[in-house]
């Protein structure tokens, strides 16, 4: 059982190596942006979904995005600057606090609306907007981080920086693409349940990863161009990631009784992306 794994674990590797860095990061991207839309197919075979499950699978996102934040990207920040003490860590603490005052200011500049939210509850300038535009702008703006983080480790590798491994931007590919399978499915169900139709309701839920591809690309060649950046920016993601699991996620989970569930989801999605990095990175 473990040995088709291994081989097929070396076989991506070895092929991610072998291509340019900007085609890999569009790649691992367009990987990400297609597990969304896998979660969200789900609206064709179900219409509605059991709010614990809802809880548990936003849960888990959160639970993946804090371990990439940290074994991902703000380790090889702080691995790959130079100095010693507070002058080591200080790159990934810029970069840090500057991509969570970057959500932050996203944040107050475009109406958006949370899942489990309702439509009074909606952030960000008032407007006259749908609903359904509202909840697509808020998990856009989620994966603007996502996308970032993955084309930014694999600009790393093209610039040859030694803590920016093929092994460690795969891992943070997969894990990104499995917390975003459920969180096409958050998105796509409760569109059905408000009786949109099955398409749009797919359409809408795929939609909101659409970003992804974007920002990997540009966060790619971004490093590449200006490789001294790199442990900034790879900060500045996990800063935006960690700002969007505080803000957004977590407090999705807690408006319901499945508070527990949400918990132990966040406990396995954290796990997850913590065994994928150590052991492909």
């Amino acid at each position: 059982m473990f040995l088709p794994y291994f081989w097929g674990m070396c076989a991506i590797l070895t092929y991610f190596e072998s291509i340019d860095p900007v085609l890999a990061a569009l790649y691992a991207t367009l990987f990400t942006w297609g597990m969304t839309a896998a979660g969200a197919a789900l609206v064709f075979f179900f219409k509605t979904m059991h709010r614990g499950a809802l809880d548990a699978a936003l849960g888990f996102t959160g639970g993946v995005m804090v371990a990439a934040s940290y074994w991902s990207l703000l380790s090889p920040a702080i691995e790959m600057s130079p100095g010693e003490g507070f002058t080591k860590a200080m790159p990934a603490a810029i970069g840090f606090g500057v991509g969570a005052l970057f959500l932050y200011a996203l944040d107050k500049l475009i109406p958006h609306l949370h899942i489990n939210f309702k439509k009074d509850e909606a952030e960000g300038p008032p407007t006259d907007w749908k609903g359904t535009t509202l909840l697509i702008l808020a998990i856009t703006l989620h994966n603007i981080p996502e996308g970032l983080a993955v084309g930014v480790l694999f600009g790393g590798v093209a610039a040859g920086i030694p803590e920016a491994s093929i092994g460690a931007a795969v891992a943070l590919a997969i894990g990104i693409g499995i917390q975003n399978f459920p969180e096409g499915m958050a998105v796509s169900m409760p569109l059905r349940r408000n009786g949109i139709s099955r398409w749009k309701s797919f359409y809408y839920g795929q939609l909101s990863a659409v970003v992804e591809p974007i920002a990997g690309v540009c966060g790619a060649l971004l490093v590449i161009q200006m490789t001294p950046i790199l442990p900034y920016a790879l900060a500045f993601a996990a800063g935006a990631m960690i700002y969007v699991v505080v803000e957004e996620v977590i407090p999705e989970t807690q408006r319901d009784k499945y508070t527990d569930v949400a918990t132990l989801g966040f406990i396995g999605g954290f796990l997850i992306m913590m065994l994928l990095d150590v052991g492909l990175g």
